[in-house]
């Protein structure tokens, strides 16, 4: 069996004083290198066609900055239409090691995964260097990625050290992939959508001098909002529109009772303390029973979400460029 094809791609964006020294500790494993320079104002791309002589390096350009998402959708359509069936994304900015490169390669060639992506929470010592605020910020994002994406066992959702085989990266509508920072968010959240199976891949993180160009305070209600749309979005369209299990019986029965339950609940409280009346044993049931076998029947519902998580790999069984699914 012959060794995969594997391409990297890096989007560049005021990297320009890391980028060499990224381009330069990527083993010879990769068979091309792909650096798209996002409307950089250091001129990145110029830099790279300058000083680099390694035959594998190509620099693609948009003329306009447009975030790193486009940047590396850019970089990964151009790398499979050459032919790469692995495609790696690293940033420039030196935080992410090539040398790891391989184990996340490994997986996917094994037939094992479609989508590997880095976890800098693996172990107690990965966090060294990592500032708090980031630490506690990853935790509750992670949380809602989790309920946004459908992929209970990962962490990490933001990390933007991930490959993924080119077959998958071709059912992928790019043109509704968020650009920008919510990019690997809602990344996962397509990928649930056509059950490619997902795995993490330990990772030390660096933090040196580079500035981030993400702005944490005002992207938390954008973040949030981005999550929550796309949480419903997999509810609907996996449990009502591609399918129809008993997690889809679970939610169509326990939200509306659940939800009876609250404002019924709330009106007869607020009627009862404005009249000053006691509620009567039987209007107190009325609230309460469906508050708790809807809760229940929640309860049910993310259980089975949870267990739902696709386990094998899809890429072996679908085409790409005309070549035939393995058996």
């Amino acid at each position: 069996m012959s060794e995969p094809k594997i391409a990297v791609v890096i989007p560049c964006y005021k990297v320009q004083g890391k980028v060499l020294d990224v381009i330069g500790r990527i083993g010879p494993e990769v068979a091309s290198i792909y650096v798209v320079d996002d409307g950089c104002p250091e001129r990145t791309g110029d830099l790279v066609e300058r000083d680099v002589r390694d035959p594998r390096v190509r620099v693609i350009r948009h003329e306009q900055n447009r975030g790193v998402g486009a940047a590396t959708l850019t970089g990964m359509t151009q790398a499979a239409a050459d032919g790469a069936e692995i495609l790696v994304k690293l940033d420039g900015d030196a935080q992410m090691d090539p040398v790891l490169i391989p184990n996340f390669v490994a997986p996917i060639a094994r037939g094992e995964a479609d989508y590997a992506k880095g976890n800098r929470f693996f172990a107690p010592e990965y966090l060294r260097g990592m500032p708090a605020t980031r630490i506690f910020g990853n935790g509750v994002l992670s949380f809602i990625t989790k309920l946004s994406s459908g992929y209970w066992s990962i962490f990490d959702p933001t990390n933007g050290y991930l490959a993924m085989h080119s077959a998958v990266f071709s059912l992928l509508p790019k043109e509704k992939i968020a650009p920008r920072f919510f990019f690997e968010s809602d990344l996962l959240f397509r990928l649930n959508l056509v059950r490619a199976n997902v795995v993490d891949i330990p990772l030390r993180a660096k933090y040196a001098d580079e500035k981030s160009n993400f702005r944490a305070r005002s992207m938390v209600l954008p973040f949030l909002w981005y999550l929550l749309r796309n949480f419903a979005k997999r509810i609907v369209y996996s449990y009502f529109v591609r399918d129809f299990s008993i997690g889809s019986i679970y939610l169509l029965f326990g939200l509306p009772i659940f939800l009876f339950g609250i404002v019924f609940g709330l009106l007869e409280w607020v009627w009862h303390v404005r009249s000053a009346a006691l509620a009567s044993a039987g209007t107190v049931m009325v609230a309460a029973l469906p508050i708790i076998v809807g809760f229940q029947l929640l309860l049910a519902f993310f259980t089975y979400d949870i267990t739902n998580v696709p386990r094998t790999a899809l890429h072996p069984r679908i085409a790409v460029a005309g070549k035939k699914p393995a058996a």
